[in-house]
């Protein structure tokens, strides 16, 4: 170990050398405003996207009217036909969902937007938040399984209970119906990954 005594060089006795003076510093610690900014950001591009997915699905789906000449039963000859998804209670159920989903996405986005503005108010509302957040999930999960269903049976049918498949006629509807349900499961994903995210913050903090 080296030694800290200086020898004085007319007396040949060793001086300690002087302690420093300057006091130690402590290490910093991480800024945890930094860590909000960064989690709220995140929040707001989220409920950004969501807020885009549901909007599209919802321009998608009241636009998927198709209509085609179809020979009736008992009809002499092809009559024009209109599949529109005002036709089944599933589909009214999933335009309503992919409303309220999509008007509680804008409100939340405000709101997300307001508290980064104003920060003190972060916990009293995160609770509100991440219920509806689960809420809306819910609601939207239920109607895209629901309508997923219905549009399964227009694509496949069901020959034991004499279900006709239409997609092969109606394929433009179709079509709308499958990318409307898409949309609405991606944006199913994003309310569960805000609902997970929402737990992991009151868990963290």
């Amino acid at each position: 170990m080296a030694s800290t005594e200086n020898p004085d060089p007319e007396t040949g006795k060793s001086e300690p050398l002087p302690a420093s003076t300057e006091p130690l510093t402590p290490p910093q610690a991480p800024s945890s405003a930094s860590g909000f900014l960064d989690c709220r950001k995140i929040d707001i591009i989220i409920r950004v996207l969501l807020f885009s997915a549901t909007l599209t699905a919802l321009i998608v789906m009241v636009t998927s009217d198709q209509t085609e000449m179809t020979q009736l039963p008992g009809a002499p000859s092809p009559a024009p036909v209109s599949a529109e998804f005002s036709d089944s209670p599933a589909f009214i159920y999933f335009v309503v969902a992919l409303v309220v989903a999509g008007f509680y996405a804008l409100i939340s986005t405000i709101i997300s937007i307001s508290l980064l503005l104003r920060p003190e108010f972060a916990a009293q509302f995160s609770i509100y938040i991440s219920s509806f957040d689960m809420v809306a999930l819910g609601i939207l999960a239920s109607a895209t399984g629901t309508a997923g269903g219905v549009a399964y049976i227009a694509l496949k049918g069901n020959e034991e209970i004499g279900w006709n498949k239409i997609c092969n006629v109606y394929d433009k509807f179709c079509r709308y119906i499958a990318t409307s349900l898409a949309l609405s499961l991606f944006a199913s994903l994003l309310l569960l990954v805000l609902s997970i995210f929402s737990l992991w913050k009151r868990t963290a903090t």
